[in-house]
């Protein structure tokens, strides 16, 4: 894939806004017990196409959404790594969440974080945001080893009003970076 192409890459992966292709390919990840295993149910193919246009729409109204990804050295497409706005009722919100979701035959690789370093400095540098958040169910460990690999710093725990439904799910931790943190690394 061109160059052109992305907003921003990282060492591995580009970052870029989605394509109406794209459906079918996060629906198949989304669709995934593995990938999804700390969410409450699996998005239907027409819920995962309407996830895109929101992300289409917060782009170009922002600049920033949860980018679509690509290894850059097979030009596959593996999923999302980026930032989001997030209104949802909590002592963490309104804020801009960097999140996640890669397909599973590339994990252990680094990515997620070598990814999530790359959109905090693409955040702070280019988008000039102040601090950027991001939420993990509290058993969802392999998401909060990324959050502390990228330096982010736990602000507390709650439970997510979205979550009221999934017992297992609802008790969630809130993790920080700021702009200032993450230059004085």
């Amino acid at each position: 894939m061109p160059v052109d192409t992305y907003e921003f890459y990282s060492e591995r992966l580009g970052f870029r806004n989605w394509r109406e292709t794209d459906i079918a390919k996060l629906y198949e990840i989304n669709n995934d017990p593995a990938v999804m295993e700390y969410f409450p149910t699996l998005p239907t193919f027409g819920e995962t196409g309407n996830f895109i246009r929101r992300m289409q729409d917060m782009y170009a109204a922002r600049r920033y959404c949860y980018f679509a990804i690509d290894h850059l050295d097979s030009d596959r497409f593996l999923g999302f790594l980026g930032l989001c706005d997030q209104d949802y009722s909590s002592p963490f919100t309104p804020s801009v969440d960097i999140g996640w979701r890669i397909n599973k035959e590339f994990w252990g690789m680094g990515l997620a974080t070598e990814g999530a370093q790359k959109c905090l400095e693409y955040a702070f540098n280019v988008i000039g945001l102040k601090h950027v958040r991001s939420i993990a169910p509290k058993i969802n460990m392999k998401s909060i080893r990324v959050m502390e690999k990228i330096g982010m710093q736990c602000l507390g725990s709650f439970k997510h009003p979205k979550l009221k439904k999934f017992p297992k799910l609802a008790n969630c931790v809130c993790y920080e970076t700021t702009e200032i943190d993450f230059f004085s690394e």
